[in-house]
């Protein structure tokens, strides 16, 4: 090719390249301008939202033994909100006023009244407004009088503020062509993992309903969150040697290499914790919050898999109107690809990486040691507890 032809060539593709990047951000700007703001039902639910609320229920009676022993059993009421009311299904009749946040047993929100005219699974459902915007219910469990209730937002309500938190955080000058639907649908696009976000809260009911000193003592645990170092560069580094060898354990081929994978885990665990000048407090924060949140991010997974594995379970045939539920068919996919996020949680300030660490300590325990989850749940048993139990005892 001649100087000219090359030349030619190159201002033609960098042309052709300006062009397309000018046509993506005009596509974005001009579907940006159609993102939703409201809810369009807020002083009712949504036959959509009743269907997966109705599929949460219905997936939990199926296969809650089979993901966590006594999970079926919990017949755990839900409440959720959007910007307007707060909604309560699954409940007894008339139920006490408003509710309590856990674990100060704070008391929140007003008298609940029928939502007339409409029905949830053929039952009476409640609904109570919400005028101060910072007073929700929240996404984690509450207690309603002495039984415990799962909260989430609603689905739409969960994409309408999803796009309003990230105009807020983002330069004025991107706010028009940040890829928004894009951000949704990775976090929460497919209506499965909304499904499987309600499991996790009512894991939470049910950790408070069996051992709410522990949830209690795990909540209050966070308030050491801002002394934890997690910009110190070389805790960053040895968290992610340590989450490497934890997954390589959870996904090694044989028994024995998981034993082994497990001991070197738990032996680079300690050494960390000495290097970094962990004191017992911050260990404590550490193991408290991968037993909270590590086991209902576990438990969201576990039952969301063995929907897409299980031949005879059948979603409600309710969800068909919504165009985002897959079933389950990609569970099993989506339950990989969060084991490859375990693995980059250490560059991130926040909580986050206890989640993971704690849900792939308990992917390992199912393989080390049947019938762990009977013990889990025993005041000050926490998962690396139980691992090196089973690794004593092979």
């Amino acid at each position: 090719m001649t100087y000219m032809k090359r030349k030619r060539w190159l201002i033609g593709t960098s042309l052709g390249l300006i062009g397309l990047c000018l046509f993506i951000l005009l596509a974005l700007a001009l579907s940006n301008r159609s993102l939703p703001t409201h809810s369009q039902i807020t002083e009712q639910l949504s036959e959509a939202e009743k269907a997966r609320l109705a599929e949460a229920i219905h997936l939990r009676q199926a296969l809650g033994d089979a993901a966590w022993p006594g999970w079926t059993q919990m017949d755990t009421p839900i409440i959720v909100y959007n910007e307007a009311n707060a909604f309560l299904v699954n409940a007894i009749s008339q139920p006490p006023d408003g509710w309590l946040r856990m674990p100060q047993e704070q008391r929140l929100g007003g008298p609940w009244e029928a939502v007339p005219g409409d029905l949830f699974s053929g039952q009476v459902y409640y609904r109570q407004p919400l005028p101060d915007p910072n007073r929700t219910p929240e996404n984690f469990t509450v207690r309603l009088g002495e039984v415990w209730a799962a909260t989430m937002f609603t689905r739409e309500y969960a994409e309408v503020d999803l796009y309003a938190n990230l105009k807020a955080q983002l330069p004025p000058g991107l706010r028009s062509f940040f890829p928004y639907r894009v951000m949704w649908a990775l976090i929460m696009g497919d209506t499965a993992i909304y499904v499987s976000a309600l499991e996790h809260e009512s894991f939470h009911a049910m950790q408070g309903s069996l051992a709410s000193e522990r949830l209690a003592d795990a909540e209050y645990a966070n308030q050491q969150e801002g002394r934890y170092p997690w910009d110190e560069a070389s805790l960053e580094t040895s968290w992610q040697a340590e989450m490497d060898i934890l997954i390589q354990a959870v996904r090694a081929d044989t028994a024995e290499q998981a034993a082994n994978l497990g001991r070197q885990f738990l032996d680079m665990r300690i050494k960390r914790r000495v290097s970094a000048g962990l004191d017992e407090t911050l260990i404590d924060y550490e193991r408290q919050r991968e037993w909270l949140e590590g086991l209902a991010k576990y438990a969201e997974l576990q039952i969301t898999r063995l929907a897409g594995t299980t031949a005879s379970y059948q979603p409600l045939a309710a969800l068909e109107i919504d165009p985002d539920f897959k079933a389950y068919s990609n569970q099993e996919r989506y339950w990989q690809g969060q084991l490859d996020e375990a693995t980059r949680t250490a560059g991130r300030e926040g909580e986050t990486r206890f989640y993971y660490s704690g849900m792939a300590q308990a992917a390992l325990l199912d393989r080390l040691l049947p019938g762990w989850k009977e013990k889990a749940f025993a005041p000050g048993v926490m998962q690396e507890d139980l691992l090196r139990e089973a690794l004593a005892n092979p």
